[in-house]
C-alpha cells in the first residue's frame, strides 16, 4: 500500500492517521507541493485533480481523504470505525460532509491563506471557522465522540482542521469541550501529530 502525502496536509493527516491506528503496513511517499509536483504529469495519472493524498492498494487508486477513510475502515476495521447498518453510516457520513464542507471553507481555508498564501477572504473563512467549531462543541458538550458515542471516522475525518485552528487565527479558547475531544483523540491508540497540532 501506498500513501502519497504531503506533511503539511490536514486531509493527508487524516489518512496517516487511520492506517497507525489500524496498525496498515504502508509506503510513504512524499510529494513536495510547493514544488507543485502533485501536478506532474506522473501524479495527474494517479488523480487528475492532482491533489493529495492518493491512496494505492495493489490496483485500487483512491484520491479523496473521505473516500480513503471509507475504503480503509470498510476493508481494515471492521464496523469499529464505520458502521454497516443504515443509520449508523448515515450518522458518520454527516460529520464526513462537514469535514469537507464547513471544516474546510473555514478553518482549513484560513489557515491556507496565512500559511501558504492561498488567495482567499481570510474574514470571511474565519467567520465560517467560528460558526462550524461552535457546532462541533455544542455537540461535543453532550457527547465524547461525534457519531455513535465512541471514535469512528468521523472523529479522524474532523479532527485535523479543528486543532489547527489557531493557525488559521481563530482562538480555540471558547471552545472547551472541543479542547477535551483533542485530547481524547490524543489518547487513542496509534495516534499520531504533526506539526501544528502539539
Amino acid at each position: 500500500m501506498k500513501l502519497y502525502d504531503a506533511a503539511a496536509s490536514g486531509n493527508c493527516h487524516k489518512v496517516r492517521m487511520l492506517l497507525s491506528i489500524l496498525g496498515i503496513a504502508h509506503e510513504v511517499i512524499p510529494i513536495n507541493l510547493p514544488g507543485m509536483e502533485q501536478k506532474t504529469s506522473a501524479h495527474m495519472a494517479r488523480n487528475p485533480l492532482g491533489t493529495v493524498p492518493v491512496l494505492e492498494d495493489g490496483d485500487v487508486t483512491i484520491c479523496d481523504s473521505q473516500a480513503i477513510l471509507v475504503y480503509l475502515a470498510s476493508k481494515h476495521g471492521g464496523e469499529a470505525w464505520l458502521p454497516r447498518d443504515p443509520v449508523g453510516q448515515a450518522k458518520v457520513q454527516q460529520w464526513l460532509s462537514f469535514a469537507v464542507n464547513e471544516l474546510w471553507n473555514g478553518p482549513a481555508l484560513a489557515r491556507a491563506n496565512l500559511l501558504f498564501g492561498r488567495d482567499i477572504d481570510l474574514a470571511r473563512a474565519q467567520a465560517a471557522a467560528n460558526i462550524s467549531l461552535a457546532v462541533m462543541d455544542r455537540h461535543l458538550e453532550a457527547n465524547d465522540w461525534l457519531a455513535l458515542g465512541r471514535p469512528t471516522i468521523a472523529d479522524i475525518a474532523c479532527y485535523p482542521y479543528s486543532a489547527l485552528a489557531e493557525e488559521g487565527e481563530i482562538s480555540l479558547v471558547p471552545f472547551a469541550a472541543l479542547a477535551a475531544w483533542f485530547e481524547r483523540i490524543k489518547a487513542l491508540e496509534g495516534y499520531v501529530s504533526m506539526a501544528g497540532l502539539d
